[in-house]
């Protein structure tokens, strides 16, 4: 069974998609997200670093409506514009997933929606 989460803490969906899916009362899958303030539907300006830090908080919304959290997130998926700023991506990254360190993937891709430099989903498990 699956049910669509949406919350207004994260960014609207800007196409056909979901913010998130719950399978089975089990698993939180998060559409890919992208460094956009989800109050002013703006992307933050500044480096991969401040990106990379709404990025993950839009995801954490995501997780938290559909009774996850970072902490129970299994599986990343990170795109990066350029993979020469992975360190600092990383740097972040783990100010977030140190105590759990999902396995993830890390991927550089030509183009990114908005042109941001980051954008980032997840599964996570069902805390409740």
């Amino acid at each position: 069974m699956l049910k669509k989460i949406h919350t207004d803490k994260a960014p609207a969906p800007i196409g056909p998609y979901s913010q998130g899916i719950l399978v089975e009362g089990k698993f939180v899958y998060t559409a890919g997200q992208t460094p956009i303030d989800p109050s002013s539907n703006v992307v933050v300006t500044g480096d991969i670093k401040a990106q990379t830090r709404q990025s993950i908080r839009n995801v954490e919304q995501i997780l938290i409506a559909g009774g996850s959290s970072l902490h129970a997130v299994i599986k990343t998926t990170v795109f990066l514009k350029d993979m020469n700023e992975f360190a600092a991506m990383n740097e972040v990254y783990a100010e977030f997933f140190s105590a759990s360190a999902p396995a993830r993937s890390t991927v550089e891709v030509a183009r990114l929606p908005r042109d941001v430099k980051v954008e980032i989903e997840a599964i996570g498990l069902v805390e409740k």
